[in-house]
């Protein structure tokens, strides 16, 4: 018989074995609660950063946004406050002088002239070119073209065709001297038949519309080749008289009719003041006179070409650290150039939408009739006595660059 005492070791003992794997179980169910709540800690804490960044991403570019808008704001206020002072400076040559003629005569440098100090840190640039130093399309006619179609070295027959195509778009009168020459009815074959406008270009993408001149003026991939380069220096859209030859190119005045060497050696060096006119300085032509005097009394661009300023553009650049903010705008003094009328189907398209009762037309519009508001606005028009016309505003990426190859296809 067991005694008292192995009889209480052996129950103890059994209670106690119990108690420790109970509590070993409690321990593990415990362990694992609190991986459990870990993991979903993790969790929430990896949605949470994704949030947060995706917030900072997005909160970044708005503020990015934001700053432009800003700088460009700020460039754009400078380029039109040096555009105003430059003007100003125009003016004041225009009523000494005349007429405007070239940079040459003082006015090349005007926020120098007229002590213009942009805002801190800001560099503003002010360069001009002469729109008018081109021949103007609404005027020229068929032997100028054809004349300046040769001097690219185009056969006789393929300018004479082009002249003709380019008129016959341009003018419902045209009689084409070409027999190869697209007519009217040319352009109602097409898959899109339509007509010529019967007015000049308003944009040098029509050339893609014109029939031969596409052929001309494209290449296989339906984008401008160095004709079209060539055209588009040569010819002005807008409507004046004769070239600046202040602002023409030695290769205009030559197609002209000033091909020979010595002419162009003369021009040369009267426009640089070099040469034999270096005891001049820098020649300006202010006269016919002047023209005769060094390209001869016989020579033919000398009857083709005039001596003032019809139209000029006015490049404002500013610049302040990295960024660049730039305005072109196109001046025309009184009398100066014009933009091309409205051909025919321009103007009754006009008309019939002055005459219409819907769309963007208000009532008093329609019956002839102004508000007060607009009446106080045109008397405010007119009472700016503004010295030029305002031919074009383009600013940044709406300014045109001299490389057009990486141009969208046709």
């Amino acid at each position: 018989m067991k005694n008292a005492n192995a009889i209480f070791k052996e129950k103890t003992g059994g209670a106690v074995g119990r108690q420790s794997t109970s509590c070993a179980v409690r321990a593990a169910r415990l362990h694992r609660t609190k991986g459990s709540v870990l993991i979903i800690v993790l969790v929430t804490m990896l949605f949470a950063v994704a949030a947060l960044t995706l917030f900072l991403e997005k909160a970044s570019t708005d503020l990015i946004a934001e700053t432009r808008v800003m700088t460009d704001a700020r460039l754009r206020t400078e380029a039109y406050s040096a555009l105003e002072t430059t003007v100003g400076v125009l003016e004041d040559f225009r009523s000494v002088l005349g007429n405007l003629r070239s940079p040459s005569e003082g006015w090349g440098e005007p926020l120098e002239f007229a002590g213009y100090e942009p805002g801190e840190g800001r560099e503003v640039a002010v360069s001009f070119d002469d729109e008018s130093g081109k021949l103007s399309l609404p005027r020229v006619d068929a032997p100028t073209l054809t004349l300046i179609f040769k001097s690219w070295d185009m056969p006789v027959p393929d300018a004479e065709k082009l002249t003709d195509a380019l008129l016959g778009w341009m003018k419902k009168d045209h009689t084409a001297a070409s027999i190869a020459a697209p007519r009217a009815e040319d352009y109602d074959k097409g898959d899109l038949p339509y007509q010529p406008p019967g007015r000049s270009l308003r944009s040098f993408s029509e050339l893609a519309a014109i029939e031969y001149a596409r052929e001309v003026f494209y290449d296989e991939k339906g984008l401008p080749n160095d004709l079209w380069r060539r055209f588009t220096t040569t010819f002005s859209l807008y409507n004046f008289n004769r070239p600046n030859i202040n602002g023409a190119s030695p290769e205009l005045i030559a197609s002209l009719g000033a091909d020979d060497p010595q002419q162009q050696q003369r021009l040369n060096e009267y426009r640089t003041g070099s040469g034999m006119y270096q005891a001049n300085g820098s020649g300006v032509f202010k006269s016919s006179n002047d023209i005769a005097g060094v390209l001869g009394a016989k020579s033919e661009a000398a009857g083709r070409v005039g001596t003032e300023i019809h139209a000029l553009r006015v490049i404002v650049t500013v610049r302040e650290g990295l960024n660049t903010y730039r305005l072109a705008v196109l001046l025309a003094p009184s009398g100066g150039a014009k933009a091309p009328e409205a051909g025919a189907l321009n103007k009754a398209t006009a008309e019939g939408n002055n005459g219409a009762q819907g769309g963007n037309s208000s009532p008093a519009a329609a019956s002839g009739r102004s508000t007060p508001a607009t009446a106080a606005s045109t008397a405010q028009v007119k009472s700016l006595n503004y010295p030029f016309t305002l031919l074009e505003i383009r600013e940044n990426g709406a300014i045109p660059t001299a490389d057009v190859t990486t141009s969208s296809p046709l």
